[in-house]
């Protein structure tokens, strides 16, 4: 249901900071009992004449680490100092299971950690866990069109500093390796990627090591809607290298922030199979000596109480 017109801001307000902060729900929802996380989604502008903007984020973070939630503060930043947007939202969007990627938690794992980082590390990002929860793999620009759709058509958009409704600018937040896939032939739907650079947008976190010039040259027809940031403190901590560490009981820590250690660790995800294994069967033998000690113990007992009955 579109929110009306006139809806109070005020009465709004007082209602988030009522209600405990829920920015996901629990690892059982389903497409059916499905609810938009807007919690975190400013509902007025601060500032007059700028277009309010959604940053998405759409990956496996498996698990997310700090380089995905700093590129967020880095678009904010570039945003703020060089567009006429104005940042009123960034979410999080977990590919669901279907993806079938090597190293890929389930779903309800990845929606929680990445639920930990937001709630923890941020006051304005949120997980959406609409993406993972579909049973099917969902394109990145259908996942596009249901961000417009939650917060243009369902919530009507967002009031300006004079109150009236005003559409929200969906755009999607990517690093260059994602620009290099949609500059390659055959990689992208050609329907999908204009209806994402023409409607959408993207802003692209410059990566060491990658030719972005060269990826922007045959994406030319849609480039004032392609922005580019350039990372000034260099970081390429990455999913991959986080679950590589992992795999080889190395520390993450300061690399993934430590509500997800913690979740990683109680769950004993991103473990190696075979250290698990060697572990399970280490587990077995002791548990088997001690029950073998255990039943040695009377059988001792016995045999000195009768001993001396003897």
């Amino acid at each position: 249901m579109t929110a009306p017109i006139d809806q109070n801001p005020q009465h709004e307000q007082d209602q988030a900071q009522s209600a405990p902060e829920q920015l996901v729900a629990d690892s059982q929802m389903s497409p059916e009992t499905y609810q938009f996380p807007s919690q975190r989604l400013v509902r007025r502008q601060k500032q007059a004449g700028k277009t309010p903007l959604v940053l998405v984020a759409c990956g496996s973070f498996s698990p997310i680490t700090y380089l995905h939630l700093r590129m967020f503060e880095m678009a904010s930043d570039f945003v703020r100092f060089n567009t006429d947007f104005e940042v009123v939202g960034g979410f999080l969007s977990p590919v669901s299971d279907a993806y079938k990627k090597v190293g890929l938690a389930p779903a309800y794992h990845r929606i929680e950690m990445c639920e930990l980082a937001a709630r923890e590390t941020s006051t304005w990002l949120s997980c959406d866990p609409w993406e993972a929860i579909q049973p099917d793999y969902v394109p990145t620009a259908e996942v596009l069109d249901h961000f417009d759709h939650e917060i243009n058509e369902v919530l009507g958009g967002v009031e300006d500093v004079h109150g009236n409704r005003r559409p929200v600018r969906i755009a999607l937040l990517a690093g260059a390796d994602l620009i290099q896939t949609m500059s390659t032939p055959g990689v992208w739907s050609p329907r999908d990627l204009d209806h994402i650079l023409r409607k959408y947008g993207t802003f692209i976190i410059e990566r060491s090591g990658t030719d972005i010039e060269e990826a922007l040259a045959s994406l030319k027809q849609w480039q004032e809607n392609i922005y580019v940031i350039q990372q000034v403190v260099q970081n390429d901590i990455s999913s991959t290298k986080v679950r590589l560490f992992l795999k080889r009981d190395m520390s993450v820590r300061y690399l993934i922030p430590e509500p997800v250690i913690q979740h990683i660790e109680k769950n004993h995800l991103y473990e190696d199979p075979k250290k698990k294994e060697d572990d399970d069967k280490d587990k077995g033998k002791t548990l088997s000596s001690d029950a073998a000690s255990q039943t040695d113990e009377p059988t001792k007992a016995e045999s000195s109480r009768h001993a001396s009955e003897g």
